[in-house]
């Protein structure tokens, strides 16, 4: 899938109106049927079945529908599962660029990713309540880089009361095994399923505290793809399958190095340790000279994370790196402006480009997380920083920095919270 995209000079850019916010569209049930028919090659592929739990207690709708986010197949999964009802979808607003028409009426509500946005809300409760259509949403707001849960927001509760319709979970099983976001859009041959069941009833949402739902969610979304997929001894055999796998583990667990891993075919190696290792068909890593230290990938991305979490606390975590600019302010292209400079420390993101014209800055307690993503519409890394008036899409010239990026915005996040608490 791709976007469009345009070259404009940052001035022309910001002299662009901005949209005038729309209300949600009642879902096509035509254009759903579309939706339908199209999946169905995808859902055969895979063998795609599904069960359904305690959906008894739900009632006819509309709900609110939360899922787990690995690949575009969990899209078609739901066209299936859902058929014939009609349902909003929460999206990124990049997903409507040059098809906003069909995107609103096939019932896509527009957001921005971990950037404040209150009409939200107000959307959401609109699609409930006027256009009588349940409601689907990721609160993640994010694809699974390693194949666990990414982090939710807090006191989702306090949201779910205000709605007072029933919460339901749908949770995919292969959708991030047979299309990992590292793995370059190449997918693998695997069953998939999905189970659908009533997470809150409405009058369990009243009744429960909002702790308590946080713990709910917290639950449902503890997820691992790696060990899941080892405990069903499901088999990858395609000779592809650690292609990419250094965008998520891009630290060397030997040397200590980092940038220079590579993940190709079935081994992945580090070029300055010499490090090597292959990627079994079950998804563990294996080293044929001596012990693997973390064979569980998700285990290697939880020791980056903690190497992270010591630069901040030390003080020398830093990101530095020319990255070549897009920027959102509508809904009718991305507009590619040149290239710039992303600065990211203990202090936040710095973005400057544009011949001095353009400088951003976003602080550590922005956002709980970050948006970040993979050969992002077939373009490249990314790492996306902004506000709720413009989005700046970075492109790194620096060599698997994504990953790290995203668990810095992570930690420091959670160590600004702390400390203002205290």
């Amino acid at each position: 899938m791709k976007i469009k995209s345009t070259s404009m000079s940052y001035d022309e850019v910001m002299a662009l109106p901005r949209p005038i916010h729309k209300k949600p569209d009642k879902p096509s049930l035509l254009l759903g049927t579309v939706m339908r028919l199209a999946s169905i090659p995808d859902l055969c592929q895979v063998g795609f079945t599904y069960t359904k739990e305690n959906m008894d207690k739900a009632g006819d709708g509309p709900w609110l529908i939360l899922m787990n986010h690995s690949s575009f197949l969990d899209l078609e999964m739901v066209s299936k599962m859902m058929y014939p009802k009609t349902y909003n979808i929460v999206c990124t607003s990049d997903g409507l660029v040059g098809k906003e028409g069909l995107m609103r009426k096939l019932g896509c509500i527009p957001t921005q990713k971990f950037v404040s946005d209150i009409s939200l809300i107000s959307d959401i409760k609109y699609a409930l309540n006027e256009n009588k259509s349940s409601v689907l949403m990721y609160p993640e707001a994010s694809y699974s880089f390693d194949g666990t849960a990414t982090p939710l927001p807090r006191r989702l509760g306090v949201f779910f009361k205000t709605l007072k319709v029933p919460v339901v979970m749908i949770t995919t099983y292969g959708s991030f095994t047979r299309d990992p976001l590292y793995n370059n859009l190449q997918k693998r041959k695997i069953k998939a399923s999905a189970k659908m069941e009533c997470l809150l009833s409405s009058d369990e949402i009243k009744i429960k505290s909002v702790e308590e739902i946080d713990q709910i969610l917290d639950k449902a979304f503890n997820l691992d793809y790696f060990k899941w997929q080892f405990d069903n001894k499901i088999e990858i055999n395609e000779d592809f399958r650690a292609d990419g796998l250094n965008r998520i583990l891009y630290k060397c667990c030997a040397c200590g190095k980092e940038g220079n891993t590579e993940g190709k075919g079935i081994k992945f190696i580090c070029h300055d340790c010499g490090l090597e290792y292959n990627l079994n068909p079950l998804g563990r890593l294996e080293n044929s000279h001596g012990d693997t230290r973390f064979p569980h990938i998700p285990d290697w991305y939880s020791w980056q994370r903690s190497c992270v979490r010591d630069e901040i606390k030390n003080g020398t975590y830093l990101l530095d790196t020319d990255v070549e600019i897009g920027m959102i302010v509508d809904f009718k292209s991305l507009y590619m402006i040149g290239n710039g400079h992303l600065h990211h420390s203990i202090n936040g993101f710095v973005l400057d480009g544009a011949d001095g014209k353009l400088h951003y800055e976003q602080g550590p307690s922005a956002c709980y997380s970050l948006y970040s993503d993979y050969f992002w519409y077939e373009i490249g890394d990314v790492i996306c920083i902004g506000n709720k008036d413009c989005l700046y899409y970075c492109f790194p010239k620096k060599k698997d920095v994504v990953a790290k990026a995203r668990i810095a915005a992570e930690e420091l996040f959670k160590i600004n919270r702390s400390s203002k608490r205290k």
